[in-house]
């Protein structure tokens, strides 16, 4: 197809531009103003971001007359966002008659792949490589554990004597349990997560121990950050930080990274709050154009501070998006999408609420200078109403209800019971109403989902997001069970088990370092043994039973048999049965050995996938009440929003040290070695741990109050909101209920809105 370029075909178009233009809302609009250089864009939930950057890529395209050689790139943060803006942008520029090739689109880890794979020997990263997600249980990790333990015999009996030590064998044994379970794998972990994020190498961490009065933690995680290293090298293996670290490393070369440059007109930036420092490096790097003397880029940065939520357990730090932002202000470069149509306006003022009074009651008054750029959990940013010609469709649409309803039931029963009530009244009233019950964690998820089916069983459509999530995680429970029956004595292969059951709440939840001490003692008891606890009888005599399932039934049978253990359901047993015709396809030597050298392959390549039966639509159906945690609610929304459990042990909670740890003290190295290295990323002065894990207290109150502004704002037409007097402290001992405090906000908002305050015999 040819098109004519020519400046007077570019003003032919001039109306359909402008039609286009004056179609968005303010700070939408100054999106698609951009005509070169920086640009910060903080914009609030509902905003329109996605619809902004789209209109704005496909005025510069137009404008600037872009094609296949001289492009805009838009980064996103996840494939399904990316799909979504590519979609948009592609309508636009039909209705502009334009061409396709005047943009690409990438996930931020997609673009740096494709950058590191085109030069291999500069990047160094083998096109063939293996991509992993590493986590606290995988292997590379628990490896580089191993590794470092038997090359710092000194540095580990310090942690292994801690505060006090009395040297007797059984507690030392317990010790060595959970620092290579637990501690150490759980340092490993966040420590290489956020220093290679920041571009930090293990030489680094250990330099910058020498500045702090107590550097073990730091030259602690080196070592391990360093053995991943070694093991991540020796099998072939990448990780998504290695990535961008090798985009960057090919970006080094001058002619090279001209010749990307020239190809790239600018990079717009979606959800810009949630990238690390090596991220936003790399996009900088991109956005220069190399034939301006100034070093000049062409970056428009979208995102929202206040939705910053990944921030306690990734390197994602709101102060970096909120320090661009202050920077464009200054040079008058900073633009707001601060009006939203998603919500009632009384949704939309209690958000505001909640942004208001966090900052006035939790602002760090501080001279830490590491938090002076996040001295307050917000920035402050208030939603706005639409204007009343606003071309969305039912934008600020009517409430349901009051809008707002906040409950204080007996306890989490009886939520649950008017949660259900609620849902089947207003599914009544309205067979396209969509509602979602949005929960701190997975287990409170599963409370519901239980709770609800034995109230209302088939005549309430539920779906458990976290159900479908946890099939991902088939093949890892399965291996853990294979390998404890392939060594039932390994404390390592029996506390995973137990973990397995545990987490199917299949056996109590109880000190599991204790049980693995002395794995034969616990799986069979002498006469003169120590009696057992009712808690430790019942998960014996699991793991006894499941070691003589391995002794009766045929090997083909075996992942069966454990599926059903488990207690899987249908689409969970699909999945296991998917995964053992795999396995028996893939081995030719009929042994447990070599089922579980097959499925460790599969576990560790990560490319199991499980059977879906659920289609794209799955989170917001009509008449189906979807149970979602908060943080994957994000980017969602319903017409009801039901949030319960909120309580103050949970939002804003506090950091949690578990008691088998506390012979290191009272903190976790891994959130202190968090702190340290963040320090030295905004190379202020390195805290020591008590200071380190103050601010690491501070950081994740923040950041629970902002999980709570973004569940609160996935509501359009009613947000039912309770704190039950009683709860349970574990939610899986559930049936243990005491009193429990609500999250501060609760009677703050009673306060404000005291007409939105139910009691609980009343019915809508």
């Amino acid at each position: 197809m040819l098109v004519d370029r020519s400046p007077s075909n570019l003003t032919s178009r001039e109306p359909l531009l402008k039609i286009l233009r004056d179609g968005l809302r303010p700070g939408q609009q100054e999106i698609a103003d951009w005509q070169g250089g920086r640009l910060a864009v903080s914009a609030v939930p509902g905003a329109g971001k996605s619809t902004g950057m789209a209109v704005a890529a496909a005025l510069a395209i137009a404008r600037h007359q872009l094609h296949t050689k001289r492009q805009l790139v838009v980064v996103t943060f996840t494939r399904s966002a990316a799909a979504n803006i590519k979609s948009k942008i592609r309508d636009y520029l039909k209705t502009l008659m334009l061409p396709q090739g005047g943009f690409v689109v990438h996930t931020l880890h997609g673009l740096a792949w494709s950058i590191a794979r085109s030069y291999p020997e500069l990047s160094g990263l083998n096109p063939d490589s293996v991509l992993i997600t590493p986590n606290q249980s995988h292997r590379l990790i628990r490896n580089s554990v191993e590794q470092w333990i038997g090359l710092n015999p000194s540095l580990y009996q310090q942690l292994l004597e801690g505060r006090q030590f009395d040297g007797e064998e059984t507690e030392r044994l317990r010790r060595q349990a959970v620092l290579r379970t637990e501690v150490l794998p759980a340092l490993a972990d966040t420590v290489i997560r956020e220093a290679k994020s920041s571009g930090l190498m293990p030489q680094d961490l250990r330099d910058q121990s020498y500045q702090v009065a107590d550097g073990s933690i730091l030259t602690i995680a080196a070592g391990l950050y360093e053995q991943y290293q070694l093991q991540l090298k020796s099998r072939n293996s990448i990780d998504y930080d290695e990535m961008v670290l090798g985009a960057l490393r090919v970006l080094e070369n001058p002619s090279v990274r001209s010749r990307w440059q020239t190809q790239v007109f600018a990079v717009f930036e979606d959800e810009a709050q949630d990238s690390s420092p090596l991220q936003t490096q790399l996009l900088e790097l991109l956005a220069t154009d190399p034939n301006h003397a100034e070093n000049h880029q062409n970056l428009v940065r979208v995102g929202d501070p206040n939705q910053a939520i990944n921030s306690t357990f990734t390197p994602a730090d709101p102060v970096f998006f909120r320090q661009f932002c202050q920077q464009c202000s200054d040079d008058d470069r900073l633009a707001e999408m601060n009006q939203a149509g998603r919500s009632s306006p009384v949704i939309i003022d209690a958000a505001n609420f909640v942004l208001t009074w966090v900052n006035r009651h939790y602002s760090k008054v501080s001279t830490d200078e590491a938090l002076t750029e996040s001295a307050t959990p917000f920035r402050s940013q208030a939603i706005h109403p639409v204007a009343f010609d606003d071309p969305q469709t039912d934008a600020n649409p009517l409430p349901i209800g009051l809008g707002l309803e906040i409950y204080t039931p007996e306890d989490v029963y009886k939520t649950v019971e008017l949660i259900g009530q609620r849902s089947l009244t207003l599914f009544t009233e309205d067979s396209n109403a969509q509602a979602a019950v949005l929960v701190r964690t997975n287990e409170q998820g599963r409370f519901v989902t239980r709770e609800l089916k034995r109230w209302h069983g088939e005549d309430l459509n539920v779906f458990e997001v976290g159900q479908r999530d946890r099939q991902s995680h088939i093949p890892a429970e399965i291996l853990s069970l294979l390998q404890f029956l392939d060594r039932p004595h390994s404390p390592d292969h029996l506390k995973a088990a137990l973990l397995v059951l545990v987490g199917r709440r299949l056996i109590p939840t109880q000190d599991l370092n204790a049980l693995v001490t002395f794995p034969e003692q616990f799986l069979y008891p002498a006469p003169l043994d120590p009696p057992q606890s009712p808690q430790v009888r019942e998960a014996s005599h699991y793991c006894v039973s499941l070691l003589r399932a391995r002794l009766e039934l045929p090997l083909y049978q075996l992942i069966s048999f454990l599926a059903y253990t488990l207690n899987y359901d249908q689409t969970e047993l699909a999945t296991a049965n998917k995964l053992s015709e795999r396995i028996m396809q893939q081995t030719t030597e009929n042994s447990l050995g070599a089922m579980l050298e097959t499925l460790s392959e599969i576990v560790n390549s990560e490319k199991f996938e499980p059977v879906e039966a659920e289609d794209d639509d799955r989170y917001t159906r009509p008449s189906q009440l979807t149970v979602i945690t908060m943080h994957k609610a994000k980017g969602l929304d319903w017409d009801t929003v039901f949030i319960p459990f909120l309580h103050e042990n949970m939002i804003p909670g506090s950091l949690y040290v578990p008691p088998q740890a506390k012979f290191l003290g009272d903190f976790t190295l891994s959130e202190v070695a968090r702190a340290q290295i963040r320090a030295i990323v905004h190379e202020n002065l390195i805290p020591d741990i008590e200071t380190a894990w103050k601010r690491a207290e501070y950081l994740k109150t923040a950041e629970e109050f902002r999980l709570l502004y973004v569940a609160m704002t996935r509501a359009k037409r009613l947000l039912w909101m309770s704190a039950a007097k009683r709860a349970p402290f574990s939610w899986n001992k559930s049936e243990n209920l005491d009193d429990r405090k609500p999250c501060p906000l609760i009677p703050a908002l009673k306060a404000q809105f005291p007409g939105s305050v139910i009691d609980d015999d009343v019915e809508f």
